[in-house]
């Protein structure tokens, strides 16, 4: 007689961008927010396998402050929707609040890429539709993770950098 196990629920890994540029009472600065948002994200039971350095970034759109950014490899069992649903909440915590696309904000959660390839929903799309071509989520992301193929182009987030550094030339 063989004994039942409990199912085994397989991480996902995925590829987060973390942005702030708004100034947070109890965190601070944008670059202690996104260290907070760290420490926010490992306490709901999230791996932080690797971070990226954090980077300043100009302000896109009507943004007026510039940006803190970095990139974080995580490991949970939790689905797409649900990491989503998880991210929204944190952001919330954080006082993030349904504003102008593009504007200032204290916390900015983005998926860009995941393990299982493409996710395409009405509220998620993997890969994060605008990531290789924004330089202030290359560059974290190419600090640890290098060598992950975009699902969807085959090329590595490297080569994805060497293509935005080339046009900035």
């Amino acid at each position: 007689m063989t004994k039942a196990s409990a199912p085994v629920s397989v991480p996902h890994h995925y590829a987060i961008a973390l942005g702030s540029n708004r100034l947070h009472a109890r965190h601070g600065r944008p670059g202690a927010i996104i260290a907070a948002a760290i420490e926010a994200m490992a306490a709901l039971g999230i791996g932080i396998t690797r971070l990226s350095p954090t980077i300043q970034s100009a302000p896109i759109g009507p943004a007026h402050r510039r940006f803190a950014n970095a990139a974080a490899l995580i490991t949970t069992p939790l689905d797409p929707p649900a990491l989503l649903a998880l991210l929204k909440a944190i952001e919330y915590d954080f006082g993030r609040r349904t504003a102008q696309r593009w504007g200032d904000r204290v916390l900015d959660l983005d998926i860009i890429l995941w393990s299982g390839g493409a996710w395409n929903s009405r509220s998620l799309t993997i890969p994060h539709p605008h990531w290789r071509t924004r330089d202030f989520v290359l560059e974290p992301l190419s600090a640890i993770a290098p060598h992950w193929r975009d699902p969807v182009s085959g090329r590595r987030v490297r080569h994805w950098q060497a293509i935005s550094q080339k046009g900035r030339i």
